[in-house]
Order: structure tokens, then sequence, then C-alpha cells
């Protein structure tokens, strides 16, 4: 019986196998993608390992972020007693695999199972160049759509007999998801929406179920929210006010949709009418199955979280301040809009007799190949120039061999004990050096530039390609207010001391 179930599902375990490997191949040249990002999970990471500490590198309680992926990497740091920078491939190939696994076994599932389908989709999640990059850094991201992947599996589980033990545990999936990435709530909106649609869940029973799955989801992320409250005095760190208008991000999301589906940037003219229609398209879905009682499948849990994640990206951009809507952002709903805007065709398939089926078959299966051609050259080009520079970010060669890298780890013994340093980057350098630096100022904070031009003696440590950042305090907004004594530059970076002497002195 296991072993016919095993062979039953032997070409998922074989599409994870390769997912494992793609990602291998990506980060063999120099290991695991390394961003800012990146630094505050592995130093909270392993400030949480080594002392029991929600700490990142520069000595300030983690509030940004959510705990669960630094708490994550810390456990597999605790075990393997690896440092999640050193692991981060090994940690992001399982991570993917197993999203590949969950997923072909969901496929397996579906209404209209078509085995064929089953194999393009699975075939478009590893070739798929958004969650190739996404598993090529260390990012939360990585767990966070592993979580999804496990919520939308778990909410089915549930409702095959709908218990409370059942809804419990999905509710728990849901809990980490929140602590993982904030978005986690997309996940406590699908659960709550799909048990009120849900039409054989009788009236009494439905607002129990609602109440507890709520309560028990949400509890984890109230607790992180109050501790960061309580150490910091920020429940989710500094945030600005959006500066981006809904249609703008509107539009943004579908430039996504179109680089996503290998449309050509022709269609970003019309990305504002594709993210409507596919939204909408999906909305009239779930509304015409609620109707038809039709409500509980794998494939309209999928529907019903693409659409939430969606609609909640767009409306947190438009109030809230962050980088702009891009591929990285709305990842978690890639294999759902895959899903959702392609599950129908083996059931319109099943219902056409005669030859037309096999005609209609055969155009979908050539459109499909098409576009996974087309992923694959994209794919095949980012692996060439990462076998030869390495993932984008403090990984890649262009700062492992840089020569004001090399100098600022050679020269460490110059900055005097007590003495604070900037930077730029000071994520940067206390990833290549290990010491601890305050990131300057962002223009945005008016009283944290006063404070900063009040310190008396400090040092910069100034990294030229990061100078385009608008946001931050920059060198030449330093000098004209203050004279910086160069201690040493090179073509990439510089390292001044300033020791109070002002311009107008």
């Amino acid at each position: 019986m296991q072993q016919s179930r095993l062979l039953r599902h032997l070409d998922t375990i074989i599409a994870a196998a390769i997912g494992f490997y793609a990602i291998h191949l990506f980060t063999k040249y120099s290991g695991v993608g390394i961003s800012p990002d990146s630094i505050m999970y592995a130093s909270t990471a392993t400030n949480i390992q080594a002392h029991w500490s929600l700490m990142t590198f520069n000595e300030t309680p983690l509030v940004f972020f959510p705990v669960f992926y630094p708490f994550f990497l810390a456990v597999i740091q605790f075990i393997t007693r690896v440092d999640p920078f050193t692991a981060g491939s090994v940690i992001n190939s399982c991570l993917f695999a197993g999203v590949i696994l969950i997923t072909g076994w969901m496929l397996a599932k579906f209404i209209t199972h078509s085995r064929i389908y089953k194999w393009l989709i699975l075939a478009a999640i590893i070739l798929s160049p958004a969650l190739l990059q996404i598993y090529s850094f260390l990012w939360s991201e990585t767990l966070f759509i592993f979580l999804v992947m496990l919520f939308i599996l778990n909410y089915h589980h549930y409702l095959q007999k709908q218990t409370t033990t059942r809804l419990l545990l999905t509710a728990l999936v849901a809990a980490l998801a929140c602590i993982t990435r904030y978005a986690g709530i997309t996940l406590i909106g699908t659960g709550a929406l799909m048990l009120l649609l849900d039409t054989k869940l009788p009236t009494k029973r439905k607002i129990k179920h609602i109440a507890l799955f709520c309560l028990l989801s949400i509890s984890f992320v109230v607790i992180n929210l109050v501790h960061n409250r309580l150490s910091a005095g920020l429940s989710t760190g500094t945030r600005e006010p959006s500066i981006t208008p809904l249609s703008e991000n509107m539009y943004y999301v579908g430039t996504v949709f179109n680089d996503w589906g290998a449309l050509g940037t022709f269609a970003d003219h019309y990305a504002i009418p594709i993210t409507i229609f596919i939204l909408f398209s999906l909305i009239g879905i779930l509304i015409f199955k609620t109707i038809k009682g039709q409500i509980n499948s794998y494939e309209n849990i999928i529907i019903v979280y693409t659409v939430v994640y969606g609609l909640f990206i767009i409306l947190i951009a438009t109030f809230s301040r962050f980088e702009t809507l891009n591929s990285r952002l709305l990842s978690p709903m890639f294999i759902p809009l895959v899903i959702s805007c392609t599950s129908w065709v083996p059931d319109v398939l099943q219902r056409v007799k005669g030859k037309s089926k096999y005609v209609l078959s055969g155009l979908a299966i050539v459109a499909m190949l098409a576009f996974e051609y087309f992923t694959y050259q994209i794919d095949y080009q980012r692996y060439d120039d990462e076998m030869d520079y390495g993932v984008p970010g403090y990984s890649d060669d262009s700062w492992n061999k840089s020569p004001f890298i090399e100098s600022l780890i050679a020269h460490k013994h110059i900055f005097k004990e007590g003495v604070p340093i900037y930077s730029d980057a000071n994520e940067a350098v206390y990833f290549f050096t290990g010491m601890s630096s305050t990131l300057v100022p962002h223009h945005f904070f008016k009283k944290t530039i006063d404070d900063f031009f009040k310190v008396k003696h400090y040092y910069y440590i100034w990294f030229k390609a990061l100078d385009n950042n608008k946001e931050l305090l920059n060198i030449n907004d330093i000098q004209k207010q203050e004279k910086l004594k160069l201690l040493y530059s090179y073509p990439d970076g510089a390292v001044y001391e300033y020791t109070g002497e002002n311009v107008n002195h």
C-alpha cells in the first residue's frame, strides 16, 4: 500500500529533486545570495542561538521583521552548528523541494485530475525566474511560501471532516506564517473568508469556527508586536506613509504579472486593466462557485488566497511606504496565481467531445510549453551570469573581490574603541568585518538627522556603489556642514573621520 502510494506520486518526488538541484546550481558559485534583509535575519538567528536574544547585528531589537524566520534559522544553526550564511543554500533547496512536493500532492487531488496538467504546472514552478530568484537568497519569503502551500493543504484536510482539531492545526500554520512575514495576515483572511462562504457549515458552528480560527491565527503576531513595543517602543519599526497612489500600485502589480506571464514590456501599457481583469475574474469565479455550493475544493482555496493576497499587497502599498511593488513582494502568490488562471482548463477540456478535445488539448500544451521554453531561456541567461559573478548581493564578486572591502578588513584597527561608526550600508560593514555600525539617517526623519549632526566625533564608511540611495543622508549632504578627514579611499569606497570641525568655522 505504501509502495503503491509512493509510485503514484513518483513524478512529484522527481520534480522536487529537480527543484532541489536547481537551487543548488544557482547558488553553487558563491553560496546563497545575501542582501541587507538577509543579514538582519542571520545575525538575529545567531543571537537567538547563542544568547536567546532577539537582537540584530547592530545591537538593536528585531522589530522591522517578525521573529519566526530568524528563529527557524537559529534552530537549524543549533542542530547543525553551521551559520545561516553557509547553510542557506541547502536550507533553500529543501524548502523549494518541499513547496514542489506539497503542490504536486494538491494537484493530484484536484476535482479534474490531469497528469499532464500537473507536470506542466510543476515544470512552471521549477523554471519560474521569480521563484528561482527568491530561493537563491536568504529571504523569509522562502519559508513563507512553504507555509502558504502548507496552509492550503491543511485547510483542505480540515474540509474533509471540519473538526475543531483540524481547524486548530490549520490556524497554527497561519499563526506561524504571520510571524514569518506580516503579510501572513492574508492567510487569516483566506481562512475566514472560506469559512464564511462555506454553505454546508451550520451558522452556529460557522461562527464558532471563524472565532477560533481568527483568535489562534492572530495570537502569535499579537505577542510578537507587544514584545516589539515593550523592547523598542515600536510595534513594526519606523514606517513611512506611502508615496504611491492606488493606481500606481495596480500598475506595478500588472507589470509583475506581465513579466511572470512572459508577455513582454509592450503589455505594460495595459498593466492596470490586466490587474483589474485578473482579480475581478477570480472574484467572479468565487461568487459563482459559492452560489453553486461548490466552494470547498483545493482550486477554490487557492483562488481565495490569490485574491486576498493580491488585494492586500495593493492596499498596504497604498497606505505604507516600502520598496516599489515587485516580483519579490508578490512572489507568495506566484504558484496560486498560475493555478488560479489555469485550473479551469482541464475542467473545460473534459467536457469537450470528439476531435476538438484533442486539438484544444494540443494547443493548450503547446502554449504552456512555449511559455516554459521562454522562462528557461531567462533562467539560463541568469545562470550563465551567476556562474561568473555569483548571486547578486553581498556574496557576489563585486563585493567579495573589492579592494575596498579587503582594505576595510585589514584596517579594522584604525577604528578607536568608543567612537561611533556610521555607514550608508551598516549591514555590509557587519557582514564583512564583524564590526557594529549605525546607518546614516533617512531624509524623512528630521529629528534623527539633527541628532546625527550633534555627534562630535565619528567614523564614516562610505560605499560608493550605494550612493544613489536618495532616501539616505549622503556624503554630499554631510560635507556641506561638516569637514570630514579622509583616512583612505578606493574606487568603490572610502573611510572618513569627523572630529567636530564644521564647514562654517
